[in-house]
This record gives structure tokens, C-alpha cells and sequence, in this order.
């Protein structure tokens, strides 16, 4: 009499190779699977943070790249040029717009040292986050309203 082990084992095939798991047949990617152009992307990335002085007012203003393939926007890269104030306003623009999306927070307001490089860089992080979460949403992608469709427009108009 055979053990129940022993049994399963003998009524189930063994594997043939090492991609065949349980009752999963793996296939390994392709080249071109692993490393083309994803079926549809939206990138956004913020970067290169610039000091600007006009009459005796400082701030920071950071550049906004979107790179997309989503055949709903006329642009398939875009960029603009932002401050801070800018994102408040349109995460306060969202906001009304939609009760449907739960935001995440903008990085902080800084009163002291604003402008050393240490701040701005942690600054420029937490924006890239805050857009790269909005335009990661199913949302996003569907609603003409959201902010990645400004970008076409080089505005931040609803």
C-alpha cells in the first residue's frame, strides 16, 4: 500500500522544466517583454529646482516632465515650469474637483533655510511623489479634468 505522498506525487506529472510551478505554466519574458515601451505609461518627474529673484522676492521653481504613449493627450512629452504655490493651488483644485481621489500631502511649507540645496532637493522629492501618485491613478488617465491634461496646454487650468 502506497503512502498518500506518494500517491499525490505519482498521480501528478513532475515537472518538465524549472518555469512549471504547481498547476502554473510559466514562460520566461522576452527581451522585448522585460525591456520595450510598456503597452501604456505615464511618467511625470520633477527636476532641476532654479532660484529666482523678482523684486525682492525669492522662491524656487522646479520643472515638470511628463512622457506618456496614452492616446488621449496631444502631447507625448511636456514640460513646464512650477512653484510651490502652483502645486498648493492645484492639489486645493483636485480637491474640489473630485471627492472621489484621497490626495496625498504636499511636502511641508519651510519658514527657516528654505533655500539651501538640502531643503529644495527634499522639497523636489516630496513634489515628484505627490504628482507621480496623482498620475499613477486609474483616474487620472480617464478624467479630462486631472492634472496630468494641463500639461498639454503648458497650463495648470481645470
Amino acid at each position: 500500500m502506497q503512502s498518500a505522498a506518494a500517491s499525490a506525487s505519482a498521480s501528478s506529472p513532475a515537472p518538465t522544466s524549472p518555469m512549471v510551478r504547481g498547476n502554473f505554466d510559466y514562460r520566461e519574458q522576452t527581451a522585448e517583454e522585460r525591456y520595450g515601451i510598456p503597452e501604456n505609461f505615464l511618467e511625470v518627474e520633477v527636476r532641476d529646482p532654479q532660484l529666482k529673484e523678482t523684486r525682492g522676492s525669492r522662491y524656487v521653481d522646479y520643472e515638470i516632465v511628463c512622457r506618456t504613449n496614452l492616446p488621449m493627450f496631444k502631447l507625448k512629452e511636456s514640460t513646464v515650469r512650477r512653484r510651490y504655490s502652483d502645486f498648493e493651488w492645484f492639489r486645493d483644485a483636485l480637491e474640489r474637483e473630485s471627492n472621489r481621489v484621497n490626495l496625498p500631502p504636499l511636502p511641508g511649507k519651510v519658514f527657516t533655510n528654505r533655500f539651501t540645496d538640502e531643503v529644495i532637493e527634499q522639497r523636489r522629492r516630496g513634489l515628484e511623489r505627490f504628482m507621480q501618485i496623482v498620475a499613477g491613478h486609474p483616474l487620472s488617465k480617464q478624467d479630462p479634468r486631472c492634472v496630468i491634461h494641463a500639461w498639454n496646454s503648458h497650463s495648470w487650468c481645470l
